[in-house]
């Protein structure tokens, strides 16, 4: 009880200090409820039949209020803030490896090149046993995770079952923790003769410098006259390291974004600082769903300055602005204070988390709503609300549902263990094939696999029976129905050959992994990439290219 009252103390001090920073009007209104609350959490704690946690009560009380605005206004506790300090600089003590959960096993997915995990000599697939004499069996990969984090420079032994063609033993690897930075840029070269191509994975404040390294060394070093810009997959991070990307193609002084809150202090307008490296080479610029936030400050902004072709899928659509604010005992709040609008006037963010449906649900910007900007110097139409359009939109690349069961069942990655276990060196990440007899074996290791799955065809297969026994139509039919089944069951039988190409796309993906790591990944991914692709091709036509920036192209003049 004593700790309950000074507990009350602390958040009363709190709130007599926090209430004189000055509300106006709204004064008595926040008096008035945090009374009610502080009142409530008193006798819920006196009264409540068991004993209650306080500091989880209030955890979850702020957790609901939070989830009541956007997802993007987060409590932050001391214990979570090496977690948020990784997501904005891309540091965090630790091996340098991705984990997985495998059944029961907690399996090393992937050891970045060059950090302790591969110089201890750990690799993809490798069963982990014990950290620092703790089990694993039974924890999540979270727990797992904590346990392999920590100060640089500290030492601990991991225990790991290393699959073998022959058996499989059980080592114990000294690592010593390190600080890991994942790069922004994991990957840069050459398309081909004329076509550069930089990968940018997150906006952490190495982002800008990175992506200058990389472009400088590609038109320098490379001979690049064109350039491939890939965002796709980048959920975004810190704006000032979009800003300082698109001074790269935008001369100096130009706008780039301008944010405006609530309150005066966040309204700000981000100019080009920098004289840029270049104003003329062509630029394509990649995005997907899942290019958010910063991402789509750099591909707007270069869409309304008419700098670059955007190509791809329609962007996340995230136009609002985080900052992160102290609060006591070392904690955080991250709370949305700004919109953020580029050089068109348009703002981009696709959910409306002001006005909520019946259910509670935040929702799309009504179409209604969506209003029509014009791009600085070709004055194309662009839209706000809906995120990024790309100028060139490409088909949705959707795998199969055998493919995914591959894939979620680690098939695809237990073959490729036992692949690079047979096979100590393979071809270059970028020519590296499965010849048919590889395949076959793959087929082979898949013959005593659970591969069921149940496709769409036969889900209203099923539907459609039961809906026709519910009517009494179903006996007249009954010899059709079974006839169709048994054609679907057939044409799944032979789903392993008929989805060959996608499935060795994969395959072969995941294998190069084990020889050349994320690099390798990355490299093998462009020669099948439908957007690399048409990147390609619109970089060979400059006709067209141009159209589409000056806004003369239509589909008539292909």
């Amino acid at each position: 009880m004593k700790k309950i009252k000074v507990f009350f103390l602390i958040i009363a001090l709190s709130l007599t200090s926090w209430l004189s920073y000055g509300f106006g009007d709204s004064y008595f209104e926040l008096s008035k409820n945090l009374d009610i609350f502080s009142t409530l959490f008193k006798e819920l704690n006196t009264y409540y039949v068991d004993e209650t946690e306080p500091g989880q009560l209030m955890k979850t009380a702020i957790d609901g209020m939070l989830q009541s605005l956007d997802p993007y206004t987060n409590y932050i506790p001391e214990s979570k803030i090496e977690d948020f300090r990784f997501m904005t600089t891309g540091q965090y003590g630790g091996i340098g490896a991705l984990i997985h959960k495998d059944g029961e096993n907690i399996v090393i997915s992937e050891p970045y090149e060059g950090f302790p995990a591969n110089k201890s000599g750990l690799k993809a697939g490798d069963i982990i046993i014990k950290v620092d004499g703790k089990e694993v069996q039974g924890k999540t990969t979270s727990e797992i995770s904590e346990y392999l984090k920590g100060q640089p420079g500290t030492s601990f032994n991991i225990e790991v079952q290393s699959p073998t063609l022959n058996s499989k033993k059980i080592e114990t690897k000294a690592v010593t923790r390190e600080n890991i930075k994942i790069n922004d840029v994991p990957y840069y070269g050459m398309l081909n003769e004329q076509v550069g191509y930089i990968k940018l994975v997150g906006f952490t404040q190495t982002a800008s410098t990175e992506f200058i390294d990389a472009f400088k060394d590609l038109r320098d070093k490379q001979g690049m006259k064109e350039l491939v810009f890939d965002l796709r997959g980048n959920g975004g991070g810190l704006l000032i390291e979009a800003v300082n990307i698109v001074n790269v193609f935008i001369p100096k002084g130009k706008k780039v974004v301008e944010t405006r809150g609530k309150r005066k202090e966040w309204d700000a307008v981000y100019l080009t600082t920098h004289e840029p490296l270049d104003t003329e080479i062509p630029v394509i610029v990649l995005v997907d769903e899942s290019s958010a936030s910063a991402s789509e400050i750099v591909s707007g902004t270069l869409q309304d300055y008419d700098r670059a072709v955007i190509i791809g899928k329609q962007t996340f659509g995230k136009g609002l602005v985080q900052q992160t604010r102290p609060l006591s005992y070392n904690s955080q709040l991250k709370v949305t204070v700004a919109k953020y609008y580029i050089p068109s006037g348009r703002c981009i963010q696709r959910i409306d988390y002001s006005h909520k449906n019946k259910n509670g649900d935040a929702v799309d910007v009504p179409d209604s709503l969506i209003k029509k900007f014009k791009t600085i110097k070709s004055k194309r139409e662009v839209l706000d609300g809906k995120g990024i359009k790309p100028d060139i939109l490409t088909e949705e690349s959707r795998i199969s549902q055998l493919t995914s069961i591959l894939i979620r069942k680690y098939y695809i990655f237990n073959f490729a263990t036992q692949y690079a276990l047979k096979h100590p060196e393979i071809s270059s990440a970028k020519t590296f094939k499965l010849s048919d007899s590889d395949y076959q074996t793959f087929v082979d290791y898949l013959a005593d696999k659970d591969i069921s799955y149940t496709t769409k065809s036969e889900q209203l297969l099923e539907e459609l029976k039961k809906t026709a026994q519910k009517e009494k139509y179903y006996e007249g039919v009954e010899e059709e129905y079974t006839a169709l089944e048994e054609k679907i069951n057939k044409d799944k039988s032979e789903d392993l050959q008929k989805f060959k190409d996608e499935i060795s796309n994969i395959l072969e993906n995941e294998i190069v992994s084990r020889y050349y790591f994320q690099n390798g990944r990355i490299e093998q991914s462009l020669a099948t990439d439908i957007d690399i692709k048409e990147a390609i091709n619109n970089l060979s036509d400059r006709n067209k290219h141009n159209s589409i920036l000056a806004g003369t192209f239509t589909s008539e003049n292909e």
